[in-house]
């Protein structure tokens, strides 16, 4: 547990240009104080899932930032700014994530299973972007401020607007006209 903790550090000194020193992020990072509020509350939630969601509630009010104790997170996950962000029950994001304010890794219907996107590894997603349903974003994929994604995006692609649709694919990907997602 203390590797992770040490780990989300790392990661927001190495993609934040105004982090200074590990002192700063630890005291001052919000994004990084909901990280580990959750990954205390996840360890809880399957024994103890009321005390869970009061570590979660208690996280919430004092960093902005809204996550199910159930949601699971890889390693090295950067939520920067951090103000406004809502990821779901089902949730699934992989290790060297970047999420910026604003963001929602949101449900769809009350069906039990997975209701909740599945963001892939060191995939970045922009300021205000809303993820919605059981959509799988693939690795090194980004995703632009404001988006609004309702498709699953491929590996390696950008995807802007609303609703999102691919701009760029990684190469060697597809070519051809931009897709709509959703």
């Amino acid at each position: 547990m203390l590797e992770r903790l040490a780990e989300d550090l790392t990661a927001a000194l190495e993609r934040d240009p105004a982090a200074r020193t590990r002192l700063e992020v630890a005291l001052t990072y919000p994004g990084v104080h909901a990280l580990w509020a959750h990954r205390v509350a996840h360890c809880l939630h399957p024994r103890h899932p009321l005390l869970a969601r009061v570590v979660a509630a208690a996280s919430r009010v004092l960093t902005g930032v809204d996550i199910h104790p159930a949601a699971t997170f890889g390693r090295r996950v950067f939520i920067d700014h951090a103000v406004g962000v809502v990821i779901g029950e089902t949730a699934v994001v992989g290790d060297d994530v970047t999420i910026f304010h604003g963001v929602t890794l949101g449900g769809l219907g009350h069906t039990p299973g997975r209701r909740h996107p599945a963001v892939g590894d060191r995939v970045l997603i922009g300021a205000g972007a809303t993820l919605l349903g059981p959509i799988t974003v693939g690795d090194d994929a980004r995703v632009g401020a404001n988006s609004v994604v309702l498709g699953d995006v491929p590996p390696g692609a950008t995807v802007v607007g609303s609703p999102a649709r691919v701009v760029r694919t990684a190469p060697g990907g597809a070519s051809g006209a931009a897709p709509r997602l959703g």
